[in-house]
């Protein structure tokens, strides 16, 4: 029998992806490899790993220093009295914390959830408005299967949350970037993409955006702009989801008012207990309206039946009776430490033509390489010089984004972080050596390399494109 031919339009990973309306049986192009191909649900064309999720069997080598993942410095927490705290719930309460729960959460901990929220302002949420999730990555994904049909437009800043655009993938939508600077995302180049939208009649469902030290661009929505964008949701009738793991970690000062807080009815808020207490846990929630609120709870009970009932008690053991505030500031601190040990060692170090963000919260750095060079080309000559980084691709839906790097600087020591940037400048330095001998030749591939101008002086980051997602899955761990 003649094995059936492969579509040659059609790339890896994506057999059978065919527009609505086309037939829906595809040969599968590796039959004999895997024989459920032809099976597989139309959501699950171009699904891969992660940029991020590529590089742990890398990371995990004590020889490499990574400035990859978003690891939180759990060993910052008093770790026995929170193995007592732990301890102490199963004996003296395993009826209930070893029990089922409501699909909605654990009253109590909502309760406090509208506590920790007040702090950036949100002073009117009811805990019955708060629905417990497994991490704000579940939350993330409810929001999205409750919104989003397949070939909806989702508005999102570029670069964007790698765990924000494989969501968006399993949904079938199309992603549509909106250009950011050193301030946030730009209030008139959202705008612009609306009108664009609008006239291509494409359905809009929402803006994702994360304000605060931004993930992974680092940078912080200002005030004025926070005002604008809210002015321009309430214009064009636009939901907004607000995606803040990172804001009480801010290093100048003290938390800025939430999205939520200026409007409760066009933003539905995402937070997360991973950042500020402890990612394995895997608690976060959404704030929404009562009607959204319902719908959230049917999906959590159709997907998960229920968050755990163990872990939500331990968060809400550990706001009731530890000096959680006080935790923040220490985690503060110490990010704030290795913050400044990576930007004195970038300005130190790096060669001339590297730019990079500044952050005043938050794990991240930006970095954009010099002219020419290609952060995932670039890649295995850093590992081979046991550094790590996620190349900027893997932050837009489009593939684009190549000259950029994430930089996290959360998880290793100071002394770590100036070791891992010094090995990166020599990797950087070597790569432009290579290019001043090559000219215009493309070190990794052998083709040209173009470069698009800056539109302007100010940091700016690519321009907007529209294309679907691209598939990375990802959860919230050192992501």
């Amino acid at each position: 029998m003649t094995p059936p031919v492969p579509d040659p339009s059609v790339g890896p990973g994506q057999a059978g992806a065919r527009s609505q309306g086309a037939p829906s049986h595809v040969s599968p192009r590796h039959p004999r490899l895997d024989p459920l191909a032809d099976r597989y649900a139309a959501r699950t064309h171009g699904m891969k790993s992660s940029e991020i999720r590529a590089l742990f069997s890398v990371v995990s080598r004590p020889e490499v220093v990574s400035l990859a993942g978003g690891m939180p410095a759990v060993t910052a927490l008093p770790l026995d009295v929170v193995g007592s705290m732990i301890g102490e719930l199963v004996s003296g309460m395993g009826a209930q914390t070893l029990q089922y729960g409501s699909g909605q959460g654990d009253p109590r901990l909502r309760e406090r959830i509208c506590d920790v929220m007040a702090l950036e302002g949100i002073l009117d949420a009811s805990p019955s408005e708060v629905v417990v999730t497994v991490g704000s990555q579940q939350g993330l994904d409810l929001v999205t299967r409750v919104f989003v049909d397949p070939g909806d437009t989702i508005l999102a800043e570029g670069p964007s949350y790698v765990g924000a655009l494989g969501v968006f993938q399993a949904a079938q939508a199309h992603v549509r970037h909106v250009e950011m600077d050193d301030d946030g995302l730009i209030p008139e180049a959202l705008e612009q993409a609306l009108l664009e939208c609008r006239a291509r009649g494409d359905r809009v469902k929402f803006l994702y955006t994360v304000p605060n030290y931004h993930n992974p661009a680092g940078v912080t929505l200002s005030e004025e702009r926070r005002e604008a964008v809210m002015a321009i949701a309430e214009q064009y009738d636009l939901l907004v989801i607000e995606d803040n793991p990172y804001g009480l970690l801010g290093f100048e000062h003290e938390p800025m008012r939430a999205l939520r807080a200026r409007n409760d009815e066009r933003v539905i808020y995402l937070g997360s207990f991973s950042k500020t207490f402890s990612p394995g846990l895997r608690v976060g929630w959404v704030l929404a309206p009562l009607a959204v609120r319902e719908k959230l709870v049917l999906a959590t009970e159709a997907q998960v039946l229920c968050p755990p009932s163990l872990t939500q008690y331990a968060v809400a053991r550990y706001l009731d009776t530890q000096p959680w505030q006080q935790q923040i500031k220490v985690f503060t601190e110490l990010y704030r430490e290795r913050r400044d040990a990576t930007l004195e060692s970038l300005a130190a170090l790096m060669p001339r033509g590297t730019t990079w963000s500044k952050p005043d919260g938050g794990f991240y750095v930006w970095l954009k390489l010099p002219e020419g060079l290609d952060a995932k080309l670039m890649q295995p000559r850093a590992v081979a010089a046991h550094v790590a980084y996620v190349p900027g691709i893997g932050f837009y839906a489009d593939g684009s984004g190549r000259e950029h790097m994430r930089l996290s600087y959360c998880y290793p020591e100071p002394d770590q972080i100036r070791e891992g940037v010094r090995r990166l400048a020599r990797v950087i330095e070597a790569e432009l050596d290579l290019h001043s001998t090559f000219g215009s030749v493309d070190t990794g591939t052998f083709r040209a390399v173009t470069s698009t101008p800056r539109p302007s002086s100010r940091s700016v980051y690519p321009p907007p494109v529209i294309g679907p997602a691209n598939g990375a899955e990802g959860g919230e761990p050192a992501i």
